[in-house]
């Protein structure tokens, strides 16, 4: 399958690049409208604030692009940040409007006095076993997380699997062909790189 990583120049690219490699996919990074038309999927990878992110979606013109690919058909995943922006706004840092692809805000992690950011490995419960993006992973689900903020999703249902740190809150989101992990992937050895394959196979069966 041929997966296109939507270019912001934000952060954890090249890792993404090689875990997605790894699974057996074609990867190109890119902010080629046209390119990332062509391929069989999208992975949105973001590591920073909301704001920035948005900003250089914009200034690249991919907002549109990328909202029109989704809505079209064209699988697409979020990755950390890139899982928030699919939402349709953020707190952070004053706040700003995001894809809107997924309805419901972002908000700061009410951690009940625990440190944020939130960093570490976290036992993700899973909610929705069926969940062609979770097939072949166990429960509870352990995937490595870096963040300060969380989806609040406006519909409870997309919520694939979620995680506890002070509160409960949702680390793999789903609808249609729209997903969401606001874990690492990439950084959460053989469980990370079996969600990333899964989604190279939606990839194919989206064709």
């Amino acid at each position: 399958m041929r997966i296109a990583l939507v270019d912001l120049g934000l952060g954890n690219r090249r890792s993404v690049e090689k875990a997605l490699e790894r699974v057996g996919a074609l990867v190109e990074i890119t902010d080629d409208p046209a390119r990332l038309a062509k391929a069989d999927g999208l992975v949105l990878p973001g590591v920073g604030a909301f704001p920035e992110a948005m900003k250089r979606m914009r200034a690249k013109g991919l907002e549109r692009v990328v909202q029109d690919l989704a809505r079209g058909g064209k699988p697409l995943i979020g990755l950390c940040l890139g899982m928030q922006l699919l939402f349709d706004g953020s707190d952070e840092l004053g706040g700003d409007t995001g894809l809107g692809l997924l309805g419901g805000q972002v908000r700061l992690l009410e951690t009940d006095g625990l440190k944020l950011p939130h960093i570490g490995w976290n036992a993700l419960t899973v909610r929705q076993p069926e969940s062609p993006l979770l097939g072949g992973l166990p429960d509870p689900l352990p995937l490595y997380h870096v963040h300060s903020f969380v989806a609040d999703p406006s519909d409870p249902s997309i919520v694939l699997a979620e995680g506890h740190y002070g509160a409960t809150f949702p680390s793999v989101v789903g609808s249609g062909t729209v997903f969401g992990a606001q874990c690492h992937p990439e950084k959460s050895s053989r469980d990370g790189l079996r969600l990333l394959q899964n989604f190279v196979s939606i990839c194919g069966d989206a064709r």
